[in-house]
């Protein structure tokens, strides 16, 4: 890689890293920038997943220190998550590209719309209290679909967890965020290596644009812990606008 690129590489992960600790749609940022460097779309979903494996450990740890990480729900919410991520990573090694943009755009308006919904008493977050012992069925399902989603593309799956988060498991925004962290951290784990087993993966350039991601994650959570729910949700439905645009845009 050039100077440039390597430049282009870090300043691209620090604003995904930032983006997507705060929010999400960070991948929307760095797959185009990816494939700008002359990679196909199929090698830069997978060297992608370097990268968001870096901020994600970034940004858990800074929230885990900063008491904002329920560790007592991580083994029921990741279980679910794992499987889905697994199965959606295998079908993005194997199915024709064509089909990303239209999950893709179908997906977050899906989002958008969830998180434009009024919250009732039987929504409203729990600023505290942790999920219940066992999980329910939607929430499981909920959380299989998140993983496979982002098994399957990775773009935008932030939006998809902090609104099963926050809406089906009823965590306030902070705390959604630090849960959505470790599980992309774990399944993008899963998926790289079954992206790495395809040989579709450059380690090279994921690690140029993990420094970046790592940095982005680590700023973005000393302001998201700052700022108020509405703020976040606020911020949330914007950013889903923006990647919707994106991808319509690409």
């Amino acid at each position: 890689m050039t100077p440039i690129e390597v430049g282009l590489l870090v300043t691209v992960g620090t604003l995904s890293g930032f983006i997507n600790t705060l929010a999400g749609g960070g991948s929307m940022l760095t797959l185009p920038a990816l494939m700008m460097l002359g990679i196909p779309a199929d090698i830069a979903n997978g060297t992608n997943r370097v990268a968001v494996l870096a901020q994600s450990i970034t940004g858990a740890k800074g929230f885990d220190q900063a008491g904002q990480l329920d560790r007592s729900a991580l083994a029921r919410v990741l279980l679910p998550t794992i499987l889905g991520a697994a199965v959606g990573a295998l079908c993005a090694s194997v199915l024709p590209n064509v089909w990303l943009k239209p999950i893709l755009l179908v997906v977050m308006v899906m989002v958008a719309l969830s998180l434009l919904l009024p919250k009732t008493a039987a929504t409203q977050p729990h600023l505290t209290s942790s999920v219940s012992q066992t999980l329910g069925l939607a929430a499981w399902l909920s959380l299989f679909g998140a993983g496979l989603y982002g098994g399957f593309i990775q773009a935008g799956v932030g939006f998809i967890l902090v609104a099963v988060l926050s809406g089906v498991l009823r965590y306030d925004m902070v705390r959604s965020n630090a849960l959505k962290l470790v599980c992309t951290g774990v399944f993008s784990g899963v998926a790289l290596l079954i992206f790495a087993a395809q040989g579709q993966v450059l380690w090279l350039t994921g690690g140029v644009l993990a420094l970046g991601s790592m940095l982005g994650a680590w700023l973005s959570v000393r302001v998201t812990i700052r700022l108020s729910e509405t703020v976040l949700r606020r911020i949330l439905v914007i950013m889903v606008a923006i990647c919707c645009l994106a991808a319509l845009l690409v």
